[in-house]
């Protein structure tokens, strides 16, 4: 599986999260810094992402139309690139369940 990195995250959290979920990318790389939540999702699904946010506006959206894309809200308010990372790191596992699982759950939340 592979993240599509949300704008409230840093673009420097690509390459260390690539070392476990290659092919990742950032919003700013594509589909754009300036693209609205919809497209972000329809661009998710299209290219076969889970989204990794800290927006609760992707709660709700999923709430609404299901999965996929699979969503990683990290709960942390305004932390550190580092902190966020190291959240990441912490949760490896049960991120990778949580993505290589086919039930209707579509939001997991790290905090």
């Amino acid at each position: 599986m592979k993240f599509l990195i949300d704008n409230n995250l840093s673009f420097k959290l690509v390459k260390p999260i690539q070392s476990f979920f290659p092919e990742s990318s950032h919003v700013r790389d594509s589909p754009g810094v300036d693209t609205d939540d919809s497209a972000i999702w329809n661009f998710a699904i299209k290219n076969k992402f889970a989204i990794l946010t800290k927006d609760n506006d992707f709660d709700e959206r999923s709430r609404l139309f299901g999965c996929p894309p699979k969503i990683i809200h990290l709960v942390c308010g305004n932390q550190s690139t580092q902190y966020i990372l190291n959240m990441i790191i912490k949760s490896i596992e049960s991120i990778e369940q949580f993505l290589e699982t086919d039930h209707k759950d579509c939001i997991l939340k790290i905090s």
